[in-house]
């Protein structure tokens, strides 16, 4: 039997600076078998928590509901990127764009969204990290052109010109339709 209604849920989650007031309200949830993607944003918000309570709650619910999964792992992300601005939380941001990928490779999101958590002047998160996180969407995305382009940006940002037209390149070809002559 719940012990807590859906608004009850949604106050102890929004309102609650209490951690185990807030993990008796998670658990009622789950048992409840609540997939409400909006619910837990409330959570993820709530500033009494720290990045490994959140991250605790976050795995938690990924595994019990894959079918939001994704979601969880962009809403946690996100929250990383915004509220934590330390190198540490950065790389939790990233941590969970990969895992949202993973859950939606086809995703341009997870991929886009890590890119625009990226500092030039401090290089957090690391420019290595990025690059070789888009560079592994190639495989899977079908929107390519937006990868391309990314990396060539994120290629003209550390200097190196030569490796940020080889993807402008990339990007202008993904535009083009595919003639006789490309298929040869």
């Amino acid at each position: 039997m719940p012990r807590y209604t859906p608004e009850e849920l949604r106050s102890k989650f929004a309102n609650s600076n209490d951690f185990n007031d807030i993990f008796d309200a998670f658990e009622d949830a789950i048992a409840q078998r609540i997939q409400d993607v909006e619910l837990y944003r409330l959570l993820f918000w709530n500033h009494s928590l720290g990045p490994d309570e959140l991250c605790l709650f976050g795995e938690k619910l990924a595994r019990e509901f894959s079918g939001i999964a994704y979601d969880i792992y962009m809403w946690l992300a996100s929250v990383f990127e915004v509220t934590y601005s330390s190198y540490d939380n950065f790389e939790l941001a990233i941590k969970y764009y990969r895992k949202a990928a993973e859950a939606r490779p086809s995703a341009v999101e997870p991929y886009l969204d890590a890119c625009d958590c990226y500092d030039p002047d401090l290089n957090i998160p690391p420019i290595d990290v990025l690059l070789e996180f888009l560079k592994s969407s190639l495989d899977h995305v079908g929107n390519k052109k937006v990868i391309y382009s990314r990396l060539s940006h994120l290629y003209h940002l550390i200097g190196d010109e030569e490796q940020s037209g080889y993807y402008r390149d990339l990007s202008e070809q993904a535009d083009r339709p595919k003639t006789s002559n490309d298929l040869n």
